[in-house]
């Protein structure tokens, strides 16, 4: 199979690596940015086209995968839907209602279109929603989750004002929330929003919040306080607490690990996981996302949406809430 990767910044490499990884080599790579269509071509030996119609006449893909800046989304998503070929693309934080009205087109033109969910193969996730569902803690009651890292740091070889986090519409803690949303979602339903805070804390040369305080209400009466921020140093936050009846769950990017203890026990269970392959410049495993693009090329191959564990719907959905809470906050000054 053939393949575009549409945008070859950081996230566009990713994805080279992850079709590689899966033994994919016809690939091509479009990008405007003559620099990181050198660097894809002289790191991963691919072609790659300055236009995005002359990579579509001349490699003719099977396959796109749009690794854009998320404003850029719907429009190459719309382009797939048009030329008929299924399209993976990155976790979106706008265009919630034609996120929704490209899932329905796309279903009835019969076309494989799905958005990324990569938290959902996180190991770390993976076993807090298998102790969730055996029930090992009870009735979930409350959970405490704060995630973040300074946003300088994520790209570190460039001002933030030239990467599309350091934008108000798509801000790094405002782009942060429904990614993270999307897992927690997936294990305890679909939330209620009840109250937000979004507000700028630190001197990041950028007009965006970078705090967000979210206050949810999950179905059975289950409640979330959850902090997304981009101002974690000198290392990312990723802490995870969920009481339950019988229980309490803590899941800590910090040491590997998920623990659990219950009533009666007298220490923790730990559930150590593998820190994983990380590529030189980048914060974040690469097996997530490998076993990530291996479900979507099997939804491609079957020609089947739901063998990948997410949908534009649920995208839509998930952008939803975030602007009912940001409805519901106190802006920042």
């Amino acid at each position: 199979m053939k393949f575009v990767v549409v945008g070859l910044g950081s996230m566009g490499k990713r994805r080279i690596r992850n079709l590689m990884a899966l033994g994919y080599r016809e690939l091509a790579g479009f990008d405007v940015r003559q620099d990181r269509r050198a660097e894809a071509e002289a790191k991963y030996q691919i072609n790659t086209f300055a236009e995005f119609d002359e990579a579509m006449e001349q490699f003719r893909p099977d396959v796109l995968i749009v690794s854009t800046g998320p404003s850029e989304h719907m429009h190459y998503a719309n382009e797939a839907l048009r030329l008929r070929i299924p399209c993976f693309i990155e976790a979106s934080v706008v265009d919630g209602e034609m996120i929704e009205d490209l899932h329905h087109k796309s279903i009835e033109a019969n076309v494989v279109i799905v958005p990324s969910c990569t938290m959902k193969y996180a190991p770390g996730v993976k076993i807090v929603k298998e102790l969730v569902t055996k029930g090992v803690i009870g009735k979930s009651l409350n959970i405490n989750y704060q995630h973040g890292q300074y946003l300088p740091d994520w790209h570190p070889w460039e001002s933030v004002k030239d990467f599309y986090v350091g934008q108000r519409d798509t801000g790094g803690a405002r782009e942060i929330l429904p990614f993270e949303l999307t897992w927690i979602n997936d294990i305890f339903g679909l939330p209620i929003p009840l109250s937000c805070l979004n507000i700028k804390v630190s001197d990041i040369d950028a007009d965006i919040d970078d705090v967000y305080h979210c206050l949810l209400a999950y179905p059975e009466g289950l409640i979330a306080n959850i902090t997304i921020e981009v101002v974690s140093r000198p290392e990312m936050t990723r802490e995870f607490r969920l009481l339950g009846t019988t229980g309490t769950i803590v899941y800590s990017d910090m040491d590997y690990s998920v623990k659990y203890k219950t009533v009666g026990d007298k220490d923790w269970t730990r559930v150590g996981f593998d820190e994983g392959t990380k590529e030189p410049g980048y914060i974040k495993p690469e097996e997530p996302y490998i076993e990530e693009m291996a479900d979507f090329m099997l939804a491609v191959k079957s020609n089947d949406r739901s063998l990948f564990p997410n949908s534009l719907l649920a995208d839509s959905q998930v952008l939803r809430t975030l602007c009912d809470l940001e409805n519901l906050g106190v802006p920042g000054q």
